[in-house]
């Protein structure tokens, strides 16, 4: 079970702008990941591919496992500023043609505390939109476990950008004791204007839940741009704290005990009925 936390954490998301270049994302990152550490975050979040960003369907060349550069990275950081660290995600290699796209969570200590692979795959057409087609499944492969961080601000849900889309598997999180939903995400363009904000405000809503949700912003590559406006949203649906059109961090303080009484005195969590 999680732990039952009280009082006050504060949170970091990151915003970045990542592309094909490895060692300057990963550059990029250290610095906005010690800047949210230096400003009192004990839990910092990255965005979906934060160290390496290129249109679905397209060859992904630094996929690794997660002994590899990324996650050793992500350990040092963490342990080095005392820390937190859910690491967006990256691609993970599986031994096969395809890889998974992965969320991992890294304690204070450098150690590995929870891997998710996405599990709802971004599949779609957006010509009508005035954007591209997209079949993430092309390269990627699905995983299929929910996953929670277990630390001591309380459960953390492991999600990642489509599986917005998808209430029933942060409900099942939440069952299983998430108080923090994390949703890093590469946000399309023409979704993110219309969706990215109410989708994350009704996921906090409905589950007493703060969302915590790091992004991409502006432009990759010639063919590929993203949303950005990261969020942090707390269990009444309120934005506690949103980011511009540019990389950045943003930080916000996420009341554990407001939450707790939230729970308590409006328990809709537990008059839930399904109908035959």
């Amino acid at each position: 079970m999680a732990s039952q936390p009280a009082g006050s954490l504060r949170v970091g998301v990151v915003q970045l702008t990542s592309t094909d270049d490895l060692a300057g994302n990963l550059e990029r990152a250290r610095g906005f990941v010690a800047e949210a550490a230096a400003r009192g975050a004990e839990l910092v979040l990255l965005p979906e591919n934060f160290a390496y960003l290129r249109r679905e369907g397209e060859p992904i060349p630094c996929a690794q496992r997660l002994d590899g550069e990324v996650v050793s990275a992500l350990s040092a950081w963490a342990k080095q500023l005392g820390i937190w660290l859910h690491g967006g995600s990256l691609p993970e290699q599986r031994g096969d043609a395809r890889v998974h796209n992965t969320s991992v969570v890294v304690d204070p200590e450098g150690q590995l505390r929870a891997v998710y692979r996405k599990i709802h795959l971004f599949d779609v057409d957006l010509a009508a939109a005035g954007g591209g087609r997209f079949r993430e499944s092309e390269r990627i492969a699905p995983g299929d476990e929910v996953v929670l961080a277990e630390t001591p601000f309380g459960g953390l849900g492991l999600s990642v950008c489509y599986d917005l889309r998808f209430p029933e598997l942060y409900r099942a999180q939440v069952e299983r004791g998430a108080r923090l939903l994390a949703v890093p995400a590469a946000f399309a363009p023409e979704t993110g204007k219309d969706h990215w904000e109410v989708l994350l405000r009704a996921r906090a809503i409905e589950n007493q839940a703060f969302v915590l949700a790091p992004a991409q912003c502006g432009r990759h590559s010639a063919t590929r741009a993203s949303y950005g406006r990261s969020l942090v949203v707390d269990p009444w649906g309120l934005v506690l704290a949103q980011a511009g059109d540019r990389p950045g961090v943003i930080l916000a303080d996420c009341d554990l005990a407001a939450q707790e009484r939230l729970r308590r005195d409006l328990p809709a969590l537990s008059h839930r009925r399904l109908g035959r």
